[in-house]
């Protein structure tokens, strides 16, 4: 289960980024894993669970968007979604695809939680 390793190198990353950026807490991580990648996001996030315990990050809700395969056809420009691992182009069928996103691992976002609360809302 290579998805606890990565768990714990984002858990490792942004309490890092915590301390050399002086945050008190953060409530979010958000990731963006792309399609080529073969994580699979409840095995991902199981693993997180388990390495923020006994954290300052114990608390902290991840995040996770999906980003599709999407290639361009070399032979006539068009871009699409490619599904099952099909690098075919849908409307000429070139083989010759250049990949444009799917192969993302990436900490899009981390959501500051400064500990403050403003009493006026509920």
């Amino acid at each position: 289960m290579h998805e606890l390793g990565i768990a714990q190198s984002i858990v490792e990353a942004v309490l890092k980024k915590m301390q050399s950026e002086g945050y008190r807490g953060v409530s979010k991580i958000g990731l963006r894993i792309g399609g080529l990648t073969d994580i699979v996001p409840d095995a991902l996030e199981f693993g997180y669970e388990a390495s923020v315990r006994d954290t300052p990050l114990a608390a902290t809700q991840l995040v996770i968007e999906t980003i599709p395969v999407q290639g361009t056809c070399r032979a006539c420009s068009r871009n699409f979604v490619i599904e099952d691992y099909l690098f075919i182009c849908p409307d000429c069928g070139g083989q010759d695809i250049a990949m444009t996103q799917g192969d993302e691992l990436e900490i899009a976002y981390i959501e500051i939680d400064d500990g403050e609360t403003d009493a006026g809302t509920s």
